[in-house]
């Protein structure tokens, strides 16, 4: 097995830098809660194995992410190149399933709607995990959002400290769950409330792909994209439940 190399370390070096890598803040452990959101984990060339990004199990061979977490190994033909963990913790035993990644066709297609969703297609099925279920088309057009929560999860970078800037974030590998509200949905985003001050949490550097549950159920609606700096405000999330995210996520998998 690889040795473990954890990339968010590097990651915290540039967190000035305003970028689509999240993860959990103001959170709690998971532990076995979520045991179908795994972690993206990439080796690098000098045979260490790089965390990515985060993403559901939808399917026994699917998991779910986001496209700017796939791009660059579909580009440069390295889209065999990569592995999924469900472990609650990463470390240098984690269990490793190798997949393909597939990147969007339509990514980056612009701010209104990036397509910002890609898929891992493992090689061997996960027989002893229940996967979680994608959203009914226009699921979220349909419900009264006012005061519904939501359910994210990730690994990655934590902040437990709403005083303090950056220099509160700790980079620890293990997946974490917050419960969070809802802000407003456009046309293929769903924004969400990460204000502790409000009794939210939600996504930081290292978690993107990540998913957002509907409440308490399995129903994934959204994947982790981006949001502000500190980590503190506003969870900025990619619809599942839109016809441009569904065209895509259809070819690999059977839609609700």
């Amino acid at each position: 097995m690889h040795r473990l190399r954890l990339a968010a370390l590097a990651a915290l070096a540039v967190l000035a830098v305003a970028a689509p890598v999240r993860a959990i803040t103001f959170g709690q452990l998971d532990g076995d809660g979520h045991p179908n959101v795994g972690a993206m984990i990439v080796p690098d060339e000098e045979g260490n194995n790089d965390v990515w990004c985060s993403g559901t199990l939808v399917s026994p061979t699917v998991f779910v992410t986001a496209s700017h977490c796939t791009i660059f190994l579909t580009e440069n033909g390295m889209d065999h190149d990569v592995y999924v963990s469900f472990d609650a913790a990463i470390d240098e035993s984690a269990t490793l399933h190798r997949g393909t990644a597939h990147t969007n066709p339509a990514f980056g297609g612009g701010q209104d709607d990036p397509a910002d969703v890609g898929v891992i297609v493992l090689d061997e099925p996960i027989t002893d995990i229940a996967p979680a279920h994608l959203p009914t088309a226009g699921l979220l057009d349909e419900l009264p959002l006012r005061d519904q929560r939501f359910v994210t999860v990730g690994y990655g970078t934590v902040r437990d400290d709403k005083t303090k800037g950056f220099a509160t974030l700790v980079w620890d590998p293990q997946r974490r769950w917050a419960d969070q509200g809802f802000r407003s949905l456009t046309k293929a985003w769903l924004n969400l409330s990460m204000n502790p001050s409000t009794g939210n949490g939600g996504t930081c550097y290292g978690d993107s792909g990540g998913p957002h549950f509907l409440g308490t159920t399995d129903v994934v609606v959204a994947v982790t994209v981006t949001g502000d700096a500190p980590c503190r405000a506003t969870d900025v999330t990619y619809r599942l439940d839109t016809a441009v995210a569904r065209d895509f996520l259809a070819d690999f998998v059977d839609l609700p």
